[in-house]
């Protein structure tokens, strides 16, 4: 008896312990609800990966948003015409309000590892590390629900996606 109530002890513990992962409590970070959300996430996100020309078609859809996660730098150098741009890091309840309009909006993501022959602006992550994921992520733990992401690897000398920025006038004069 005695054994058993110790060994239900240790596992009360190491499952209190698996939900924090830390002995340091910080009641704004949990480590398992963010595996719980990527788990829970990842089926959705296979679905919901999409192709050059039908990023190109749901873009164009009223109502439609296209979300840069990247550095204010890149997206200033090179971006999809008319994305907005809101940094991975800076994403908040109150700046992801200002850029997409409601929780159901579409929003069409795409990142870094989305494009070749553009290191500057695109420069290649590790693919564990790629934006995408972890912005796909981000904005169901904040409940967008209506999320896309652009799914092929794409040459940014081919792209049919129409871009903008700093670089694009580089190249133009």
């Amino acid at each position: 008896m005695r054994i058993t109530i110790a060994f239900c002890t240790i596992l009360s513990g190491l499952a209190v312990f698996a939900q924090t992962n830390s002995p340091i409590p910080n009641r704004l970070i949990d480590y398992g609800a963010f595996l719980d959300g990527a788990t829970n996430v990842g089926k959705l996100r296979q679905e919901r990966r999409v192709t050059e020309d039908q990023f190109i078609r749901m873009a164009a859809q009223p109502g439609t948003v296209v979300l840069d996660a990247r550095s204010a730098e890149k997206y200033r150098m090179l971006h999809l015409k008319g994305a907005k741009n809101l940094s991975l890091p800076d994403m908040t309840v109150a700046e992801l309000a200002k850029v997409i309009p409601a929780k159901d909006t579409r929003v069409l993501i795409y990142c870094n590892n989305n494009f070749v022959n553009e290191q500057r602006a695109f420069p290649s992550k590790v693919q564990a590390a790629s934006l995408n994921i972890y912005t796909f992520n981000s904005l169901h733990s904040y409940g967008y629900t209506n999320v896309y992401e652009l799914g092929p690897l794409i040459d940014i000398t081919k792209t049919k996606l129409p871009l903008e920025g700093n670089q694009v006038l580089e190249q133009r004069r």
